[in-house]
C-alpha cells in the first residue's frame, strides 16, 4: 500500500531536515567545554563561603602567625557568617606556596588572600587561579600579576619614607659622638616588592645626604629578611667601614635585634641610630631603652579587617573598587590595582604609649617585661 505520494514524500524529507537543522543549534548551544565558552551569571567570588588564605614564611617576622594569621580567621567569616577559611604558611618556599594554593583551590577556595614569599614568582599562583574565575587579593605583599583583583596593604613607600626621614632628623648627634658619618644600609629580600618600596622611600629621604657627602653610604645590601642574614652582612659592614658607625638602617625589627648584638658584639650598642620596623615586643622594647632609635608601627588588625571587606564585597557580587582607597601600580604589566593603603605611623620613645599601647597592639605587662621599672615613664 502507498501511503504517501510524490508530494507527501517530499514533505516528509523537509520536515525531517528541519528537525535535524534545529537539533544541531541546539546541541550546538550547550556549554560542552569544546569550542564554546562558558558563561556564568556570577561575578568572580560572588556567593563564596570558602576562602584561602596564603601567608609567605614565619622565620623573618614575628607577625605572619602569630598576628596577621588570627586576625584574618576572625574578621573574614566575621564578614561572611557560615564561611570557612583555609589557612596555610608557605614556611619561606615559594614552591611550597604556589602548591599549598593548588590544594586550597581542590578543597573548594573560591577567593585566594595570598602574601607572597616571593612577588614574581606568585605570579603562578594568580594565573592558575584566574582560569578558575577565582578573585586573589595580595595581602601586605605585591604580587607582580595584572590579573590581581585587588591589594591590601600600607603605604610602603611611605614606610622606608619614616625610617629614612627620621635619621636625616636625627643622625647629627650620632655623627658627632661616633666621629664618622658612615651610614649602613639593611634592606629586606629583592624578592618581595614591599623591599624595594620600603628603598625607595629610603632613598627619598636619605639621598639628599649622601649627595651632599653629609652622610656616606658605606654599605648596602638586600637581605632574606632573616636575622642570620643581616647578622652577616652587617658583620661585613663593621669590617668595612673599620667599627666606625654612625647610622644602622635596617628594614625590620627582627634584623634589628640580630644587628643590635653585633654592636653589643663591639661595644657599640645604644651609640649607634639603629632603625627597625614592624613594632614587635622586642622593637619596642630595644626602642624603650635606648638599644633601637625607632620603628615603624603598621595596625594589623586594620590591615586584616581591611581585607574581609574586600573579600566581603566580592562575596557580594561587588568590585574591589567599592571598597578600595586608591590604586597600586603594578610594575612588570603597568596596570592599576584597586588597593586598600593603610599609614603606616613612625614610633620612638616619645609616643610608645600613644601608639602601640593605645591601640593595644601590644599590653602594659607585655612591653614592660623584663624592661627596668621607671623605662620610658611607661614600666
Amino acid at each position: 500500500m502507498k501511503l504517501f505520494g510524490r508530494t507527501g514524500h517530499k514533505l516528509m524529507v523537509m520536515t525531517c531536515s528541519v528537525i535535524l537543522a534545529l537539533t544541531l543549534v541546539a546541541c550546538g548551544s550547550a556549554n560542552t567545554g569544546s569550542s564554546s565558552t562558558p558563561t556564568s551569571s556570577k561575578a568572580p567570588g560572588q556567593g563564596c563561603t570558602k576562602i584561602g588564605v596564603s601567608l609567605p614564611e614565619t622565620n623573618t617576622s614575628y607577625r605572619w602567625d602569630n598576628q596577621d594569621k588570627p586576625a584574618l580567621l576572625k574578621d573574614i567569616p566575621a564578614a561572611i557568617p557560615g564561611s570557612q577559611v583555609l589557612y596555610n604558611n608557605a614556611g619561606g618556599d615559594a614552591t611550597v606556596q604556589q602548591s599549598q594554593v593548588e590544594t586550597m583551590i581542590t578543597q573548594g577556595a573560591c577567593i585566594l588572600v595570598v602574601a607572597p614569599h616571593d612577588s614574581k614568582t606568585a605570579a603562578a599562583i594568580v594565573a592558575s587561579a584566574k582560569q578558575k574565575n577565582i578573585p586573589v587579593i595580595s595581602y601586605d605583599r605585591l604580587i607582580n600579576s595584572a590579573d590581581l583583583t585587588a591589594y591590601v596593604s600600607f603605604d610602603n613607600v611611605a614606610v622606608g619614607d619614616l625610617q629614612g626621614s627620621y635619621i636625616a632628623q636625627h643622625y647629627q648627634s650620632f655623627v658627632t659622638a661616633n666621629g664618622t658619618n658612615n651610614a649602613v644600609l639593611i634592606n629586606g629580600a629583592q624578592t618581595d616588592n614591599n623591599a624595594l618600596l620600603f628603598k625607595q622611600g629610603l632613598h627619598k629621604a636619605l639621598d639628599p645626604l649622601f649627595s651632599a657627602n653629609t652622610l656616606k653610604n658605606a654599605y648596602e645590601s638586600f637581605t632574606d629578611w632573616t636575622a642570620p642574614t643581616a647578622s652577616k652582612d652587617f658583620e661585613a659592614a663593621l669590617t668595612q667601614t673599620g667599627n666606625k658607625l654612625a647610622i644602622a638602617y635596617v628594614a625590620n625589627d627582627d634584623m634589628a635585634t640580630a644587628v643590635i648584638t653585633a654592636l653589643k658584639a663591639h661595644n657599640l650598642a645604644g651609640k649607634v641610630l639603629v632603625t627597625g620596623q614592624d613594632a614587635s615586643i622586642t622593637g619596642i622594647q630595644n626602642v624603650m631603652t635606648g638599644l633601637q632609635a625607632m620603628t615603624v608601627y603598621k595596625a594589623i588588625a586594620k590591615e586584616a579587617q581591611s581585607t574581609a571587606d574586600v573579600v566581603k564585597a566580592l562575596y557580594n557580587g561587588q568590585a574591589a573598587s567599592t571598597v578600595a582607597t586608591t590604586t597600586t601600580l603594578e610594575p612588570i604589566s603597568g596596570k592599576n590595582i584597586a588597593t586598600v593603603a593603610l599609614t603606616p605611623v613612625a614610633v620612638d620613645k616619645t609616643n610608645v604609649a600613644a601608639t602601640v599601647l593605645a591601640d593595644n597592639f601590644w599590653t602594659k605587662a607585655q612591653i614592660c617585661a623584663n624592661v627596668p621599672a621607671g623605662t620610658d615613664g611607661i614600666c
